[in-house]
């Protein structure tokens, strides 16, 4: 994936430092506030990028099933707590056809060959 060019930088910094500044407004000087406020931001802007928990828990139910509980990768069974959706392209988002389910150990070793880790 690429990065950034340099007018995107500068761009994306003059949207952050606006940001801030609405953010200090709305807070008028209340620091719990301003913390609530940027908490409150930054899973909003998680969401639009990996979905909301009740999304990911959804999809990770519809991959055991395809996958018949069944690590994509070394094809073990998975674990009834913390089996893992690995993208295969993180741009592209949780989605049924871009994620596949792996167990912890096949998780690492997928995001370690892509450089992710």
């Amino acid at each position: 994936m690429a990065s950034l060019s340099d007018d995107d930088r500068i761009r994306a910094i003059a949207i952050l430092e606006d940001l801030r500044q609405k953010i200090a407004a709305a807070a008028e000087s209340d620091r719990d506030r301003l913390f609530q406020i940027r908490r409150y931001i930054l899973k909003r802007l998680e969401f639009d990028e990996r979905g909301t928990p009740t999304q990911r828990r959804r999809l990770k139910e519809q991959k055991r099933r395809s996958q018949r509980g069944l690590c994509a990768m070394c094809g073990g069974s998975l674990p009834e707590r913390g089996a893992e959706l690995d993208r295969f392209r993180a741009i592209d988002g949780y989605t049924a056809g871009n994620t596949q389910l792996l167990c912890r150990n096949c998780h690492q070793t997928a995001e370690a060959e892509r450089g992710s880790i």
